[in-house]
């Protein structure tokens, strides 16, 4: 890895493992520590926030240079030279995960019994930052998520179908991004690296139907640049099928401030909005819940169970949880 680029990484607090995999405390994690306030995942599938690895094993890889993230970028190569052993990488994964929260054995704000949680992950979230399907041996690091007992939440952005299309075992849960409804606004907005980065991503939502496995499409929302279009996704939707849609709206931080300005920001309501469209123009998904302070809504498909297999709760559990910090849970 670049020295240079390993010393911003671990400037913001990022513990670089090997040559191109990271790991990093999610917010919510710390939240769920402190203040038993989870993500969004929680409220919607039933996560367990401070028990899960927000890791990447890619960091350095990525086909695309997206105006709204908001990680550290400049991304000029979508494939891995030499790549690291994946029982080394997750092995290491689990090892920063424990150093990264030891902290926290020390706060009067955190239980003895929630940091003990903390030191044995249940969930992998392969979400960081890069892309994860440059790494050639994810399904072998998939599989050995599984085989020690926790949950694979990969996301992607979906310009490696032939990845897709290979990897074995499949995630948990699949999750891939539509951040735009066109292959004009997704060439500005998404600024990819290949210039068919948009007709493989066509390729992954036709694909989508035919894997066995929990898939999501999350719609990134910028203000004035992918918000609206309602018709033009609910088509890709409609090809892709998944299980779940999440509509999420951008959030003015970290390096996107470069690119966007903070008017390009909605309202948690203008998502909402969004979803309720959205919903209205597929007819087979209803709003079933949504986080103001994630800006995210989730539709479900009708007759499809949200809670993760093994990690189902009373749907009340949730409506006390959101009452208690002033959301909407379902309508």
């Amino acid at each position: 890895m670049d020295a240079q680029r390993k010393a911003v990484l671990e400037k913001q607090h990022y513990k670089v493992i090997g040559e191109h995999s990271a790991v990093k405390v999610c917010h919510w994690t710390k939240e769920k520590m402190i203040h038993e306030r989870g993500c969004y995942k929680q409220s919607f599938y039933g996560i367990e926030s401070h028990r899960c690895i927000q890791m990447t094993p890619s960091v350095n890889q990525c086909s695309e240079n997206c105006m709204f993230c908001w990680r550290f970028q400049d991304f000029e190569e979508d494939h891995i030279d030499v790549e690291d052993d994946p029982k080394f990488i997750l092995e290491e994964a689990i090892e920063a995960q424990r150093k990264l929260m030891s902290g926290y054995k020390g706060d009067p704000r955190v239980t003895g019994e929630k940091w003990n949680a903390s030191q044995t992950p249940k969930h992998v979230a392969i979400s960081l930052t890069g892309e994860p399907t440059a790494y050639t041996r994810l399904g072998e690091y998939i599989g050995l998520c599984h085989q020690a007992g926790m949950t694979t939440f990969l996301v992607t952005n979906g310009t490696n179908p032939d990845v897709l299309r290979r990897l074995d075992p499949l995630p948990t849960q699949l999750y891939v991004t539509i951040a735009a409804p066109s292959r004009e606004i997704f060439t500005k907005v998404c600024a990819p690296i290949r210039s068919n980065a948009w007709e493989q991503l066509m390729e992954t939502l036709s694909l989508l139907p035919s894997l066995n496995t929990r898939k999501v499409i999350r719609h990134t929302l910028v203000k004035d640049w992918t918000l609206g279009f309602v018709e033009q996704y609910a088509k890709l939707d409609r090809v892709a099928e998944p299980h779940f849609i999440e509509s999420k709206g951008y959030v003015h931080v970290g390096y996107s401030r470069e690119r966007l300005t903070i008017d390009n920001m909605p309202s948690h309501d203008e998502i909402r909005s969004f979803a309720l469209r959205l919903s209205g123009e597929l007819g087979d998904y209803d709003l079933q819940s949504e986080r103001r302070d994630s800006r995210v809504a989730l539709l479900v498909r009708k007759g499809v169970n949200r809670w993760l297999p093994g990690l189902e709760r009373p749907i009340e559990e949730e409506l006390r949880y959101n009452q208690q910090i002033g959301i909407r849970a379902s309508d």
